[in-house]
């Protein structure tokens, strides 16, 4: 019996949660907070966004309760003060939310649709006064929950294991990393460590678009492996040419692009290949090109993207590095291109999760500071007694807690009796000190 005992305390002690000091658990409260703030943009969630038009970039919501269909996304105001207890698709990094929440990141140009003619006449509480429909926003098969080319939710249910994925910055779509078009999942850039080496990924279904990315230098791939030479040979690395007979990138009828999993992409053509004498014309190479400057006809690349073939060989994703968005060609030639394919996000500086984040870190800074400020005045309108008052209650608490601390059987789970212990000792200290 006593061996049984024995044993079963041993069990108890190895399933034991390991411990952590306090600091250690301010730590990851504040880290969670952080990545909230990160997700969401720094947005407080007290005012809808509607007001702000096709915002940039911020987290969606969509709400399953009130639109099953999942063609409506909601701003993170709405998704509080309007859809509290609903069946809400969140649209933003993968977290541990409860299981009705689905998660992926953001979503650009988008605007708040609560309370529009999608929700049946049930208005926003916070911005009742809306345009039936927002035309110019897009939306995908994200907003009903399922993800990758597989179609799969997140978490998925049926998974033994929760497979990590990865964002595409053109169709905002995520994807399973071994669902991306690769031979192995070796094969995606990362460090010694597990770390990706790449600021942003383009998957494969989206890659035609992006073919004008290998007339620029190797330094905007993330790694050799994504080099061009990986795809087309070491002579191919920096130019781009292609045999006649190479087939037509496919043009959509109808002018506006649907994306490849059923959801609707406003203004979006694909990619056209465009002949010269039945040969493609000659590109000039990259390294040896102006890459210091470009303005109005001043072309980093000196060529006219739209004389430039794609080649379409086999499309793979594309790894880019740290900063490859400031090396694109803004002239006025280049920056039509991008228009007309619906892709002029790509210059724009603020469209980037890297300045989302940025900005989401600066209102944070701010909230603290203002916190700290505000608990300054808070002390500073206090006279000398009120503050020995919580000075001399602060020093308390410490004391009682190193107390306990130091006296407390390791080996056992901390109660809330014990718990209740400490501050009844603290309440008496207190009673002792103003009596």
């Amino acid at each position: 019996m006593a061996d049984t005992a024995r044993d079963g305390g041993d069990a108890f002690l190895d399933e034991a949660e390991p411990t952590v000091t306090i600091g250690e658990y301010i730590e990851g409260i504040e880290a969670e907070e952080l990545e909230a703030d990160l997700v969401l943009g720094g947005d407080d969630g007290k005012e809808c966004t509607y007001a702000g038009g096709c915002l940039k970039r911020q987290a969606v919501f969509s709400c399953l309760t009130c639109v099953p269909d999942g063609v409506a996304g909601v701003c993170t105001a709405c998704s509080l003060a309007c859809h509290d207890g609903h069946e809400v698709s969140l649209l933003t990094l993968p977290t541990h939310f409860p299981s009705e929440i689905v998660e992926l990141w953001t979503k650009r140009k988008f605007r708040c649709d609560c309370g529009n003619s999608k929700f049946g006449g049930h208005l926003c509480k916070l911005c009742p006064e809306k345009d039936s429909q927002n035309p110019e926003n897009c939306y995908n098969h994200n907003f009903k929950g399922s993800y990758c080319t597989c179609g799969r939710p997140y978490p998925d249910p049926e998974a033994k294991e929760q497979v990590e994925m990865i964002q595409c910055c053109i169709c905002e779509d995520w994807f399973h990393e071994d669902h991306i078009g690769l031979n192995s999942i070796e094969e995606i850039p990362r460090d010694e460590e597990g770390e990706p080496l790449y600021e942003d990924f383009i998957c494969h279904k989206c890659s035609p678009v992006c073919y004008f990315l290998k007339l620029y230098p190797d330094t905007i791939w993330a790694s050799v492996k994504q080099n061009l030479a990986s795809q087309t040979g070491p002579s191919e690395s920096t130019v781009m040419e292609g045999p006649s007979d190479h087939a037509n990138i496919e043009k959509h009828e109808n002018g506006a692009h649907v994306d490849h999993m059923g959801g609707e992409k406003a203004s979006m053509e694909n990619e056209k290949t465009f002949m010269e004498n039945g040969s493609t014309k000659d590109i000039a190479d990259p390294e040896k090109a102006n890459l210091g400057s470009s303005s109005g006809n001043n072309c980093k690349l000196g060529t006219d993207l739209n004389t430039v073939s794609a080649v379409t060989e086999k499309n793979l994703p594309f790894f880019m590095s740290k900063g490859w968005r400031d090396t694109l060609c803004s002239c006025e030639s280049c920056t039509n291109f991008y228009m007309q394919r619906g892709i002029a996000y790509l210059v724009d500086k603020e469209d980037s999760i890297e300045e989302y984040e940025k900005i989401a870190k600066q209102k944070r800074e701010k909230k603290l500071e203002q916190q700290e400020g505000d608990e300054t005045n808070f002390l500073n309108s206090l006279n000398h007694v009120q503050k020995i008052e919580i000075l001399s209650g602060i020093n308390d608490m410490k004391k009682e807690f190193q107390s306990f601390l130091e006296s407390f059987d390791s080996s056992k789970p901390v109660t809330s009796e014990d718990i209740r212990s400490v501050f009844e000792n603290l309440a008496k200290k207190k009673k002792q000190r103003l009596s």
